[in-house]
């Protein structure tokens, strides 16, 4: 898999976008693709149907033509408000924007309403302050926790209405 990701996001890159993520279901019969501007102007600037249509045009033929990637369907969408982080780049992109985070291996909460027994932490839902050292900084009920990069099992957006 790690063959076909390079090579959609060399062709996504070059198109403008950011492949955010990359999903193969169905027994692999079922390609997700999920792009983002690079550039975006404003939080407003983002991926419409014409885009997805773009990209959708460009992979197909580049899947079909060069590389005998077998697939029966393929789908070609924006990443959403609550768009998946798995990037260094993502984190740093999104300062300032609340996220929710899952640890591989806890790390123990140091909130106030965490008791001195209680069990290492997998769970977050807080605001990302920035990446330093390979660290995420996210303030979690008014404290800041460093979470390695490496440790982060899934991490998305979590916008407030």
């Amino acid at each position: 898999m790690q063959d076909l990701h390079t090579l959609v996001e060399q062709s996504v890159s070059q198109l403008g976008y950011e492949l955010v993520d990359l999903e193969i279901s169905n027994r692999g019969k079922l390609l997700r693709v999920f792009i983002d501007k690079q550039n975006p102007v404003d939080i407003k600037d983002s991926v419409n149907i014409d885009d997805c249509v773009l990209v959708s045009n460009q992979l197909g033929n580049l899947l079909t033509v060069e590389h005998e990637i077998d697939y029966d369907r393929m789908e070609v969408s924006s990443p959403g408000m609550d768009r998946v982080l798995k990037k260094e780049a993502d984190f740093l992109r999104f300062a300032g924007e609340r996220a929710a985070i899952k640890l591989r291996v806890g790390i123990q909460d140091q909130s106030a309403n965490a008791a001195p027994t209680t069990l290492p932490r997998k769970t977050f839902l807080g605001v990302i302050k920035g990446v330093e050292d390979g660290n995420l900084l996210l303030e979690f009920e008014g404290v800041v926790y460093k979470m390695a990069l490496s440790n982060i099992d899934k991490a998305r957006l979590s916008p407030e209405f």
